[in-house]
Protein backbone atom coordinates (compact mmCIF):
# COMPACT_ATOMS: atom_id res chain seq x y z
CA UNK A 1 0.00 0.00 0.00
CA UNK A 2 2.93 2.25 0.75
CA UNK A 3 4.48 1.53 -2.23
CA UNK A 4 1.07 2.91 -4.36
CA UNK A 5 0.84 5.80 -2.31
CA UNK A 6 4.28 6.92 -3.11
CA UNK A 7 3.43 6.40 -6.87
CA UNK A 8 0.84 8.90 -6.21
CA UNK A 9 2.69 11.66 -4.62
CA UNK A 10 4.34 13.62 -7.61
CA UNK A 11 4.13 17.24 -8.04
CA UNK A 12 1.94 18.64 -10.54
CA UNK A 13 2.31 22.83 -10.27
CA UNK A 14 -1.24 23.45 -10.67
CA UNK A 15 -3.28 25.46 -8.13
CA UNK A 16 -6.17 24.68 -6.09
CA UNK A 17 -9.29 25.76 -7.96
CA UNK A 18 -10.48 26.77 -4.03
CA UNK A 19 -7.16 28.72 -3.17
CA UNK A 20 -4.95 29.75 -6.45
CA UNK A 21 -2.15 29.81 -3.89
CA UNK A 22 -2.07 26.02 -2.66
CA UNK A 23 -0.84 23.97 -5.74
CA UNK A 24 -3.68 20.66 -6.40
CA UNK A 25 -0.38 18.56 -5.43
CA UNK A 26 -0.52 19.66 -2.18
CA UNK A 27 -3.93 18.94 -1.39
CA UNK A 28 -4.01 15.50 -2.94
CA UNK A 29 -0.56 14.65 -0.47
CA UNK A 30 -2.68 15.79 2.16
CA UNK A 31 -5.10 13.20 1.65
CA UNK A 32 -2.33 10.77 1.28
CA UNK A 33 -0.73 12.20 4.68
CA UNK A 34 -3.83 11.42 6.15
CA UNK A 35 -3.75 7.48 5.09
CA UNK A 36 0.02 7.24 6.11
CA UNK A 37 -0.38 8.82 9.44
CA UNK A 38 -3.37 6.38 9.87
CA UNK A 39 -0.87 3.67 10.10
CA UNK A 40 1.72 4.76 12.24
CA UNK A 41 -1.33 5.05 14.56
CA UNK A 42 -3.07 1.62 14.26
CA UNK A 43 1.12 0.60 14.87
CA UNK A 44 1.15 2.21 17.70
CA UNK A 45 2.91 4.95 16.41
CA UNK A 46 2.55 8.03 18.84
CA UNK A 47 5.32 10.28 17.51
CA UNK A 48 6.86 11.17 14.10
CA UNK A 49 9.26 13.83 12.39
CA UNK A 50 8.78 15.12 8.92
CA UNK A 51 11.79 13.22 7.61
CA UNK A 52 9.57 9.68 8.80
CA UNK A 53 6.26 10.84 7.15
CA UNK A 54 8.02 12.21 3.68
CA UNK A 55 9.63 8.74 3.89
CA UNK A 56 6.98 7.02 3.92
CA UNK A 57 5.73 8.49 0.46
CA UNK A 58 8.81 9.23 -0.81
CA UNK A 59 9.45 13.16 -0.31
CA UNK A 60 11.84 15.05 1.68
CA UNK A 61 11.49 16.33 5.23
CA UNK A 62 11.35 20.00 3.09
CA UNK A 63 8.42 19.42 0.95
CA UNK A 64 5.98 17.87 4.10
CA UNK A 65 6.77 20.94 6.17
CA UNK A 66 6.48 23.37 3.04
CA UNK A 67 3.00 21.32 2.57
CA UNK A 68 2.05 21.58 6.16
CA UNK A 69 2.93 25.31 6.33
CA UNK A 70 0.51 26.25 3.43
CA UNK A 71 -2.25 25.62 6.46
CA UNK A 72 -0.03 26.62 9.83
CA UNK A 73 1.91 25.70 12.35
CA UNK A 74 2.21 22.23 13.39
CA UNK A 75 3.63 19.93 15.57
CA UNK A 76 6.91 20.93 17.61
CA UNK A 77 9.90 22.64 16.34
CA UNK A 78 12.56 19.77 17.38
CA UNK A 79 10.13 17.00 18.57
CA UNK A 80 7.71 16.37 15.68
CA UNK A 81 4.39 15.64 14.84
CA UNK A 82 1.93 13.91 17.28
CA UNK A 83 0.32 11.62 14.76
CA UNK A 84 -3.36 11.43 15.99
CA UNK A 85 -3.01 14.97 16.45
CA UNK A 86 -2.12 15.99 12.79
CA UNK A 87 -4.20 13.55 11.40
CA UNK A 88 -7.39 15.44 12.97
CA UNK A 89 -5.71 18.55 11.68
CA UNK A 90 -5.19 17.41 8.16
CA UNK A 91 -8.83 15.70 8.21
CA UNK A 92 -10.47 19.06 9.20
CA UNK A 93 -8.72 21.17 6.55
CA UNK A 94 -9.87 17.94 3.97
CA UNK A 95 -13.72 18.86 5.15
CA UNK A 96 -13.43 14.68 6.28
CA UNK A 97 -13.39 15.07 9.95
CA UNK A 98 -17.32 14.35 9.31
CA UNK A 99 -19.01 11.62 7.50
CA UNK A 100 -19.18 13.21 3.57
CA UNK A 101 -22.37 11.57 1.52
CA UNK A 102 -21.69 10.39 -1.38
CA UNK A 103 -24.48 9.28 -4.34
CA UNK A 104 -23.96 6.82 -7.27
CA UNK A 105 -24.98 7.80 -10.73
CA UNK A 106 -25.39 4.59 -12.89
CA UNK A 107 -25.12 0.61 -11.35
CA UNK A 108 -23.45 -0.94 -14.24
CA UNK A 109 -20.22 -3.21 -13.64
CA UNK A 110 -18.48 -0.44 -12.66
CA UNK A 111 -21.16 1.49 -10.01
CA UNK A 112 -21.57 -2.32 -8.99
CA UNK A 113 -17.76 -2.86 -8.25
CA UNK A 114 -17.42 1.11 -6.18
CA UNK A 115 -20.85 -0.11 -4.31
CA UNK A 116 -18.87 -3.30 -3.35
CA UNK A 117 -16.43 -0.89 -2.09
CA UNK A 118 -18.68 0.74 0.64
CA UNK A 119 -17.08 -1.15 3.84
CA UNK A 120 -13.61 0.74 2.60
CA UNK A 121 -15.96 4.16 1.90
CA UNK A 122 -17.13 4.47 5.70
CA UNK A 123 -13.91 3.40 7.25
CA UNK A 124 -12.52 6.79 5.96
CA UNK A 125 -15.33 8.83 6.57
CA UNK A 126 -17.35 8.58 3.01
CA UNK A 127 -20.71 7.18 3.19
CA UNK A 128 -22.83 5.97 -0.01
CA UNK A 129 -26.05 6.97 0.62
CA UNK A 130 -27.83 5.99 -2.75
CA UNK A 131 -27.50 5.06 -6.09
CA UNK A 132 -29.39 5.88 -9.01
CA UNK A 133 -30.06 4.21 -12.53
CA UNK A 134 -32.00 4.73 -15.75
CA UNK A 135 -33.10 0.89 -16.11
CA UNK A 136 -35.80 -0.54 -14.42
CA UNK A 137 -35.04 -3.70 -13.52
CA UNK A 138 -32.16 -1.98 -11.01
CA UNK A 139 -34.46 0.15 -9.43
CA UNK A 140 -36.02 -0.97 -6.10
CA UNK A 141 -34.58 -2.92 -3.74
CA UNK A 142 -30.67 -2.38 -2.44
CA UNK A 143 -27.85 -3.03 -3.98
CA UNK A 144 -24.81 -3.72 -0.96
CA UNK A 145 -27.30 -2.01 1.24
CA UNK A 146 -27.55 1.01 -0.84
CA UNK A 147 -31.39 1.41 -1.99
CA UNK A 148 -31.36 2.52 -6.32
CA UNK A 149 -33.79 4.91 -7.32
CA UNK A 150 -34.89 5.69 -10.88
CA UNK A 151 -32.89 8.56 -12.30
CA UNK A 152 -35.97 10.50 -13.13
CA UNK A 153 -35.89 11.12 -9.47
CA UNK A 154 -32.22 12.05 -8.71
CA UNK A 155 -33.24 15.49 -8.30
CA UNK A 156 -35.66 15.23 -5.09
CA UNK A 157 -33.59 12.41 -3.27
CA UNK A 158 -30.16 14.35 -4.14
CA UNK A 159 -31.61 17.54 -1.99
CA UNK A 160 -33.76 15.13 0.68
CA UNK A 161 -30.75 13.39 1.57
CA UNK A 162 -28.29 16.08 1.69
CA UNK A 163 -26.04 14.27 -0.44
CA UNK A 164 -22.40 16.23 -1.15
CA UNK A 165 -20.53 14.44 -3.86
CA UNK A 166 -21.61 12.41 -6.66
CA UNK A 167 -20.58 9.38 -8.39
CA UNK A 168 -20.78 8.96 -12.34
CA UNK A 169 -20.70 6.06 -13.81
CA UNK A 170 -22.98 6.39 -16.62
CA UNK A 171 -22.35 6.17 -20.49
CA UNK A 172 -21.03 8.85 -22.34
CA UNK A 173 -23.81 9.85 -23.83
CA UNK A 174 -25.61 11.07 -21.55
CA UNK A 175 -22.87 11.82 -18.51
CA UNK A 176 -23.35 15.92 -19.25
CA UNK A 177 -27.24 15.49 -19.15
CA UNK A 178 -27.07 13.67 -15.57
CA UNK A 179 -24.47 16.51 -14.25
CA UNK A 180 -27.21 19.32 -15.66
CA UNK A 181 -29.37 17.65 -13.25
CA UNK A 182 -26.65 17.28 -10.09
CA UNK A 183 -26.36 20.39 -10.31
CA UNK A 184 -29.59 21.83 -10.58
CA UNK A 185 -30.34 20.13 -7.33
CA UNK A 186 -27.51 21.85 -5.42
CA UNK A 187 -24.70 19.68 -6.36
CA UNK A 188 -21.11 21.03 -6.54
CA UNK A 189 -18.57 17.96 -6.22
CA UNK A 190 -18.64 15.33 -8.97
CA UNK A 191 -16.64 12.39 -9.23
CA UNK A 192 -16.78 11.29 -12.99
CA UNK A 193 -15.80 7.97 -14.41
CA UNK A 194 -16.92 8.54 -17.51
CA UNK A 195 -14.41 9.29 -20.59
CA UNK A 196 -16.36 12.58 -20.56
CA UNK A 197 -15.38 16.33 -20.45
CA UNK A 198 -18.20 17.90 -18.63
CA UNK A 199 -19.20 21.36 -18.85
CA UNK A 200 -19.96 23.25 -15.43
CA UNK A 201 -20.28 26.23 -13.61
CA UNK A 202 -16.84 27.70 -12.20
CA UNK A 203 -18.45 26.73 -8.77
CA UNK A 204 -18.87 22.78 -9.28
CA UNK A 205 -15.73 20.81 -9.05
CA UNK A 206 -15.11 18.14 -11.01
CA UNK A 207 -12.21 14.96 -10.89
CA UNK A 208 -11.56 12.81 -13.53
CA UNK A 209 -10.90 8.85 -13.21
CA UNK A 210 -10.06 7.69 -16.51
CA UNK A 211 -8.90 4.17 -16.18
CA UNK A 212 -7.89 3.71 -19.95
CA UNK A 213 -5.63 7.05 -19.36
CA UNK A 214 -4.26 5.57 -16.71
CA UNK A 215 -3.18 2.08 -18.16
CA UNK A 216 -2.01 3.79 -21.34
CA UNK A 217 0.50 6.06 -19.02
CA UNK A 218 1.46 2.92 -17.56
CA UNK A 219 2.35 0.71 -21.00
CA UNK A 220 4.78 3.83 -21.83
CA UNK A 221 7.19 2.26 -18.88
CA UNK A 222 6.58 -1.66 -20.87
CA UNK A 223 8.88 -0.58 -24.02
Amino acid sequence: MLDELRNQAGEDPSPSADNPKIPKAVIKRLSLYTRVLQKFSMSGIEKISSKELGDALGLNSAQVRKDLAYFGQFGVPGLGYYVEELRTRIKSILGTDRTVRLALVGVGNLGQALLSYTTQFQRDGFRVVVAFDADKRKVGGERMGVPVFHVSDMGRHLKEMAIDIVMLTVPAGVAQQVTDLAIQAGITAILNFVPERLLVPEHVKVHYVDLSIEIESLSYYLK
